[in-house]
């Protein structure tokens, strides 16, 4: 089959125009992913043994989902159970994919090292996928590009030495209508090592650990953290190749470290059987001794952070060095992905004007120079970028550090809106700061909903990055109306808006001079959610003095917090400068 590409543009931040633009790229089917998922799927079930057999129990919990979802996950809230169609019992399991995500439903089931396995389902759809991860061998997959009534889909897989469960799933495809499936099969020997059909089974050693992130850095500290492994008993901790520490949990600090120097770390699995593989690894970076390299080094205690557009969508059109002087932190917009998952580029836009990359090479040295940040902020038009595995991380994490080194990037500012993976983009960015330093510049810009409770991804990944965090400038536009932290409804465009839902942040864990405040610098800027100034200005003098608040008040003041943002530096020009002429100046005069 042809390979297809699905664009999906939207305007001002994915939403209106105006605003920024937003291309959503996905490969539909591409030729050479359809024929790996179909080789996948016959070539392995083609060296089946037999050991697999029709006879044999169904592993698979729930598999008819006349028990509705339960044993089941399906991203993004995407499954839902039905009574029509249904290819046997009563309900069959439907999912819904969106631009940004493939509605993947999915179960891990305990399986034997060693072993041959068959799996199976039956669906209905376009585009829809059935296969296994995590087999320790070759993970499998197969597909079928949809037809009229319920299609048999097959495929089968021999686990690794130190495999003892798998994960099976089902998913669409991005932009595609709902799938259905129903009774999903997997046969092969039971992973229960009282199975009667095993009643004496050789003890197996633990699967690798896999998600190890690092977490807070102190000078001389460095904390650890990683998914559990069924039958794992304990964990070793490796430092530079070799073991520092043993534990039972799924976390550790490992001390005794030196300042501002980076280290490799891995993990093991360990239970009476033996010690499994190590996991992949991750790098780790100790704070300076003196208290440098604190999140944001360089940057104002109370700083005022613009959008500086590298296209023209009809604002005005600014080279760098026309920015305002108020702005402390310039992201530059956007970073452009690349065919390769988790890596970006910089496409200087010839609509500027530059005679050179030089020339604008020369324009972020000038704003350095005025004490200025620039960074490169990673979204937008042609940066959906996918970190969703260790290749990809280690990718955005190469790239990134290529670009702060080839164009002078004081850091990065994540702006993706198509969703995140909070320990795969944590480790990227674990691994960027190390390559950079402690003194990097980090930002981010999530949307109002992404932010609503400590248990989003956008959230835990700020959680995750605290210690080297600058300020996380919350889209307070394009959202409609949102809880606060006191569990009351307020509609955006007012000041309890702004200072309610910064309340979340504040009181979910993130340090006031990690909180910024971000609005549109026109109404041409955003498609709603525009506020004035004077606005911007009371929610500030809200949160950080207790006064000129709305009808909400927080419980205490937050005298540090760090500021405010807007989209753009371009639309505030083409506004005649009154968002920075008017937040700016109250932004820095700030206690």
């Amino acid at each position: 089959m042809e390979g297809t590409t699905r664009t999906v543009r939207r305007d001002g931040r994915g939403r209106a125009a105006g605003g920024r633009r937003r291309i959503g790229t996905r490969t539909r089917i591409g030729a050479a992913l359809g024929a790996a998922a179909i080789a996948a799927g016959t070539l392995t079930f083609g060296g089946l043994t037999g050991s697999a057999g029709a006879a044999e129990p169904n592993l698979v919990k729930n598999p008819g989902f006349e028990s509705g979802q339960a044993d089941w996950t399906c991203s993004a809230g995407g499954g839902a159970i039905v009574g029509s169609p249904v290819h046997g019992g009563s309900s069959a399991l439907r999912a819904t994919p969106t631009d940004s995500d493939n509605a993947r439903c999915s179960q891990a089931v305990t399986v034997r090292p060693n072993s041959e396995y068959r799996l199976s389902a039956w669906v209905q759809g376009s585009y829809v996928y059935l296969g296994a991860s995590g087999t320790g061998t070759t993970d499998v997959s197969t597909w079928t590009p949809g037809g009229s009534g319920w299609q048999h889909l097959t495929t089968s897989f021999t686990t690794g030495p130190n495999t003892t469960s798998v994960t099976v799933h089902t998913h669409g495809w991005y932009g595609q209508g709902a799938y259905v499936v129903d009774d999903v099969s997997l046969t092969g020997p039971g992973g229960d090592p009282g199975d009667p059909g095993d009643p004496d089974p050789e003890p197996e050693p633990p699967a690798a650990p896999g998600g190890l992130a690092v977490g807070a850095a102190t000078s001389s500290s460095i904390d650890l953290n990683w998914g559990a492994v069924q039958g794992a008993t304990g964990y070793h901790v490796y430092q530079d190749g070799r073991k520092v520490q043993s534990v039972q949990g799924t976390s550790a600090t490992v001390t005794g470290l030196r300042p501002a120097t980076s280290y490799e770390f891995r993990v093991s699995a360990v239970n009476g059987a033996g010690e499994s593989a190590k996991s992949a690894p991750v790098t780790g970076t100790t704070r300076s001794e003196n208290g440098g390299g604190t999140p944001g080094a360089g940057v104002p205690k109370h700083a005022v952070t613009g959008y500086w557009q590298n296209f023209d969508n009809g604002a005005r059109v600014q080279k760098l060095r026309d920015v305002q002087d108020q702005y402390d932190i310039i992201a530059v917009s956007f970073a452009d992905s690349t065919a390769s998952h988790g890596e970006i580029t910089f496409n200087l836009d010839p609509a500027l004007g530059y005679g050179s990359v030089q020339e604008f090479k020369n324009d972020i040295a000038a704003k350095q120079a005025a004490g200025k940040k620039v960074i490169i902020s990673v979204g937008g038009e042609k940066g959906n970028v996918i970190v969703n595995d260790s290749a990809s991380a280690a990718r955005f994490a190469d790239s990134a550090h290529r670009l702060m080194e080839e164009y002078g990037f004081d850091g990065v500012d994540i702006d993706l809106e198509h969703g995140i993976n909070s320990t795969w983009l944590t480790q990227a960015i674990r691994s960027l700061s190390a390559k950079a330093g402690p003194d990097m510049v980090l930002t981010m810009a999530p949307q109002t909903i992404d932010m609503q409770s400590t248990s989003t991804e956008y959230f835990k990944l700020a959680l995750n990055l605290k210690d080297i965090l600058t300020v996380v400038n919350m889209q307070y536009y394009n959202s409609g109306s949102m809880l606060g932290c006191d569990g009351r409804v307020y509609s955006q465009g007012s000041v309890d808006f702004l200072t309610a839902l910064a309340c979340i942040q504040l009181e979910g864990g993130l340090d006031p001079s990690q909180v910024g405040l971000g609005t549109p610098a026109s109404t041409r800027g955003a498609g709603s959610g525009y506020v004035d100034p004077s606005v911007v200005n009371a929610a500030l003098d809200c949160l950080a003095k207790g006064t000129n608040c709305g009808s909400f008040k927080p419980a205490k003041t937050y005298p540090g917090i760090r500021g405010a943002m807007t989209w753009s530096t371009n639309w505030d020009a083409a506004n005649g400068d009154k968002w920075s002429d008017t937040v700016g100046p109250h932004v820095h005069s700030l206690p």
